[in-house]
Parts: structure tokens; sequence; C-alpha cells
């Protein structure tokens, strides 16, 4: 059966089927992307304006058991490069760690879901303040809940693509990564007409395999320059101090609707959205 070429989907099996055949041609290599640029200067948050530290904070993270603590257990990466701008088509091949601006645009991301707990209550926030965030998706939670999917694309916001079961890339051989990220590319297609253009590796860890077969599936990876550190579950008011602490223009927040229990993260954002807002920064979707 030969595809329609109206199918809008049709470009992206294209792209699957091609850099399924490129995979085996990938080395073993492993490259973390950095740069020495200097980060913007921190807000001036008063500090009266800021939560007060939850009782825990200065102590370790609650231990994470299980399958949950093999899920999180890599820290964000070091250094910044820039995402192409807004309507750009060519693929970026190094990891964005900010925005590239000089005002105090931002981006809220969210990590691991759709999940229908607290995906839909994240979405009502955004809606409130009439925000755009991006969605970093794991395929086979976006598969079980479709509608969630629909419902984040109808709000405007960019869905982009987080693996299929949140794996190590940087442990797998590449025909898994190629796997992982090519058969979520294909499942947000069939959903919403339209493949993701953006990656982000679990746990942040990419190599030179698998930028490289981010790339052949038409996707400019993401990283982050602020963790809120939702996924430890320190109570709302310290991810939302991590959060305004650390805020600056071009950051780029890391949060989660999905992978646990996600109500801190949700109480969270309705707390230090507004605050944002009042202080002139505008949170915007990244664009490839």
């Amino acid at each position: 059966m030969r595809a329609d070429e109206n199918d809008p989907r049709t470009p992206t099996r294209r792209l699957f089927l091609r850099g399924g055949l490129a995979v085996g041609l990938l080395g073993v290599g492993r490259l973390l992307t950095a740069s020495d640029a200097q980060p913007p200067q921190a807000a001036p948050w008063d500090a009266a304006e800021l939560p007060k530290p939850h009782p825990t904070a200065g102590a370790p993270p609650p231990r994470i058991q299980g399958a949950l603590a093999q899920r999180y257990r890599l820290r964000p990466m070091a250094g910044e490069t820039s995402l192409s701008g807004p309507g750009a088509s060519p693929v970026h091949p190094d990891v964005a760690f900010r925005l590239p601006t000089q005002g105090r645009e931002v981006a809220l991301t969210f990590d691991d879901g759709p999940d229908p707990r607290c995906t839909p209550k994240i979405l009502r926030t955004l809606r409130r303040h009439d925000i755009r965030a991006t969605f970093f998706i794991v395929g086979e939670s976006a598969a079980a809940f479709p509608g969630l999917l629909r419902e984040i694309v109808d709000d405007g916001h960019a869905v982009a693509n987080h693996s299929w079961t949140h794996p190590q890339l940087t442990a797998l051989p590449p025909a898994k990564v190629y796997d992982q990220l090519g058969r979520t590319s294909s499942m947000v297609a069939d959903t919403l007409g339209t493949a993701p253009r953006l990656a982000r590796a679990p746990y942040g860890a990419w190599d030179e395999p698998s930028l490289s077969i981010c790339s052949d599936l038409g996707m400019s990876p993401v990283g982050w320059s602020i963790d809120s550190a939702d996924w430890t579950r320190p109570g709302p008011k310290r991810i939302a101090t991590t959060v305004l602490r650390g805020m600056a223009p071009g950051a780029i927040v890391l949060s989660h609707d999905g992978g646990g229990e996600r109500a801190q993260t949700v109480a969270a954002l309705a707390w230090y959205l507004p605050r944002l807002l009042d202080h002139g920064y505008r949170p915007i979707r990244i664009e490839a």
C-alpha cells in the first residue's frame, strides 16, 4: 500500500524508516554538550515575597524506593546552548539549557505525563493565567490517555518527546534508543497529526548516538536551567522557593506532571506563577 502524500503523518513515517537504516552506523562514543557562557543575573526577589522554606530545607531529600529511585537518579547537566528561534526549520544539534532571549521570557516545562490526576490541574492553572508551556510526554502514558494529549495541544501548549518508557538512553544500544524516541514520535503524529520537534532525554542524559538519532527524527534536544526538584516531594513551598530563587531571563524550568503523585507540583505552580507574572516574566512555550 502506498502512503497518501497528503497524509501529514507521511513525512514522520519516512523519517522513522530512513533513520532506522542509519542507526547501525552510529558509534558508542559519549558526548554531553556544555558551554562556558555566563548565565544572566537572577531576579532580585524580595525575601519577604518568598514562601518560607519547607521544614526539611537543607536536609537530604527523602529516600525514594524501587523503580522510582532508578527513574530519577541523575541530576541536570551543566552548561547552556541556544535553540533555534521560533519558526526555524533546521534541527539544532546541541542541547539547549536556556532560551535565546535577553528579555524576561522563560519556559515552564513538565515531564513524564500526561497523567489524569495532575495534568488537568496544571492545565487549569496555566489556562487561568493564559500561559503556554511545554510538555515532554512519555509515549506509553500518552498512548493510554490520548484525550489528555489533545487537551494539551488544544490549550496551545507544545508537546515534546520524552521517550516511550523513560529509560536512560545512554545505557541503551542505538537501535533501542531509536525505538524509544521514534515510537513516541510516531504515536504523537498518529494522535495529533504532527510529530514533535523537541525532545528531552530521561534524566537529561544525552550522548553522541542518542543526539544523532534525535536529529535524524527531526527533533532538537532540550535540557533545563532550573530543576524544581519537585520529584523529591519536599513540599510546595520549597518547590516554589527553588523556582523563584533560580529565576532569570531565558530560564527553562523542569517540573513534572506525571511519574508519580504531583499534588505538590500543582500547588507550587499555583503559588509561584502569578508572582512570576507580577515581576514581568512571560512564560512561553519552547519553539523548535
